[in-house]
């Protein structure tokens, strides 16, 4: 068994794989070459994705076809012991660690989040492959939250060290509503919101490798404590727009047989839903995180529902 990953960085060895590192955007994003993934990579190899996973934010690996799901699955757990799927979506037919994400009858997920924020120990990484993607539409975006908290006024840097947000998985219906297809959206909510979770965590986190300062907000916050309502959902607001102004962002255009890792640590993302009725479907692995801790010490805490058959399953 693995532990949960540590991205560390690898020994200077002349004799070491070498990758080639693209970036694609000024504060996120990078192109990983010279690499088939699979779950025999050497150890520096995997170092040197580590590494560079830790400061691009979000990796991306062209032309990986070959991945199949065992292949995927034995790669993310390269990076550390792996979580089920979801704490409350079933898994794909057969694969405890697959999140099969399709998107196809008008059902959006076209928020900026931090995947699975609502429990205490929110995922370190995950890795996503393409299957099926439109030939127009249907990217996804990044934004780098250690960027957003570096380039956040002072003052409010300093408020944000100091306020904690209560997450939760608990579903907008008024979303529903609105969607294309309130039947499957209804469906697909009462399936996400099963079993509650609400989890306090600071608004400002402390990257557990790096030491960087990260905003953990996202479409799962509901609430600030402390703070009445109407403040509590100005503030989040005011925070999330620094979080996604464009500088902070990178795009994918996706391709089938893409690879993107993303430090659920140090990002937010979304789907662009613009690609209509046309299929889209890709796989998402998951790598177990540790539980936040903010600038003043104190650790998120769960205050609804037990994570722990997801957060500890490395079987």
């Amino acid at each position: 068994m693995t532990t949960t990953g540590t991205l560390r960085h690898p020994p200077a060895d002349a004799a070491a794989p070498r990758l080639t590192v693209t970036p694609i955007g000024g504060r996120i994003g990078a192109e990983i070459g010279g690499v088939r993934l699979s779950g025999d990579l050497p150890p520096a190899l995997v170092d040197e994705i580590r590494v560079a996973l830790l400061r691009h934010k979000v990796i991306f690996f062209r032309g990986q076809d070959h991945l199949g799901e065992a292949g995927q699955v034995a790669f993310a757990r390269l990076l550390g012991d792996l979580t089920t799927a979801h704490p409350t979506v079933p898994a794909l037919d057969g694969n405890t660690h697959i999140l099969d994400l399709d998107y196809r009858g008008g059902h959006k997920v076209d928020r900026w989040h931090t995947d699975v924020t609502f429990v205490e120990r929110p995922p370190l990484a995950s890795v996503l492959r393409a299957l099926d993607v439109p030939s127009v539409g249907g990217d996804t975006l990044w934004a780098n939250t250690v960027a957003a908290y570096q380039y956040l006024p002072k003052e409010l840097r300093d408020l944000a060290d100091r306020l904690r947000g209560v997450h939760t998985n608990a579903y907008d219906y008024v979303r529903v509503a609105a969607s294309d297809d309130p039947e499957r959206s209804r469906r697909y909510a009462e399936v996400f919101s099963s079993t509650i979770f609400e989890t306090e965590h600071p608004v400002v986190r402390v990257h557990p490798e790096t030491g960087e300062r990260a905003i953990l907000l996202g479409d799962f916050a509901k609430r600030l404590v402390g703070l009445p309502g109407t403040t509590s959902t100005a503030v989040i607001k005011l925070i999330q727009e620094h979080v996604t102004q464009v500088e902070n962002t990178v795009r994918w255009r996706w391709r089938a047989g893409d690879v993107a890792i993303w430090d659920n640590r140090a990002t937010q993302h979304r789907v662009v839903h613009d690609f209509g009725d046309r299929p889209r479907r890709l796989h998402r692995v998951t790598v177990a995180g540790d539980v936040p801790v903010g600038v003043d010490g104190r650790r998120s805490r769960a205050i609804t529902g037990d994570a722990t058959r997801y957060t500890t399953s490395a079987a």
